[in-house]
């Protein structure tokens, strides 16, 4: 089957992401694009991700929860988990985060929502800052709590992993993301190992007008996460725009 999907979205949470990217608009917005497959990937955290789960599960959209993660060296890495449960472990495993207090009048605030998409708290740690953990233990790091990890937006001149290495080293990756403009052709010449690689297409929408109506599609025997995961983990194109 076709599964439409967007695997890098944020939320309210997100320092950056608008206070109208709660749970309910997320999933309603993807599903008036037609979206069958989301993804809520918050800036190192996946404290939305409960609440946005159980609204998608109402909804009949698949659901992955995940953050993008801020490795020691600022690179940006979405990782992707089965449940809920195995996203909160892996955020708790990242402990202790440098901690910088967030400035909601320069930042913007980090909201905590339910399924009502009621504000229940405020993240005080500013969550852009970088973890600890070094890009290269990323992958088996998230491999072990039964997810998949990817470089984000490997087109971008910063926050990406071209930015800070000047390359895509071997480093456990089985996939890459590139933004919604990127010609596609272009890094695989660029890049070899890319060829190697499934390559996805994702927004990383911090506004709901970010979310594009056009988006690709991943070609799955079964809608979910178990599987989504699964096919990310093989060396294997992904159809992208």
């Amino acid at each position: 089957m076709k599964l439409y999907y967007d695997f890098h979205i944020h939320s309210c949470l997100s320092p950056c992401g608008d206070n109208d990217m709660t749970p309910n608009n997320l999933v309603n917005m993807a599903k008036l694009l037609g979206l069958d497959a989301i993804a809520l990937t918050d800036h190192n955290t996946c404290g939305n991700c409960a609440a946005t789960a159980e609204v998608a599960k109402q909804a009949g959209l698949l659901f992955l929860p995940g953050m993008e993660l801020c490795t020691a060296e600022e690179i940006h890495v979405i990782c992707l988990f089965p449940t809920v449960a195995a996203a909160e472990a892996f955020e708790e495993s990242l402990a202790p985060f440098p901690f910088v207090e967030n400035r909601p009048e320069i930042f913007g605030e980090q909201r905590l929502c339910n399924t009502k998409d009621e504000i229940v708290g405020c993240e005080e740690r500013l969550l852009t800052v970088a973890s600890s953990m070094s890009i290269d233990n990323v992958a088996e790091a998230v491999n072990a709590f039964g997810g998949v990890a990817f470089p984000a937006h490997i087109d971008r001149p910063s926050y990406s992993i071209t930015a800070a290495l000047g390359d895509i080293p071997p480093l456990g990756f089985t996939a890459a993301e590139l933004t919604i403009t990127a010609d596609k052709e272009q890094y695989l010449k660029q890049y070899p190992l890319l060829q190697t690689m499934t390559l996805l297409t994702d927004s990383d929408a911090h506004y709901l007008e970010n979310m594009p109506e056009s988006t690709p599609y991943i070609e799955i025997a079964e809608a979910t996460p178990e599987a989504v995961i699964a096919l990310l983990k093989q060396r294997s194109h992904i159809r992208t725009r």
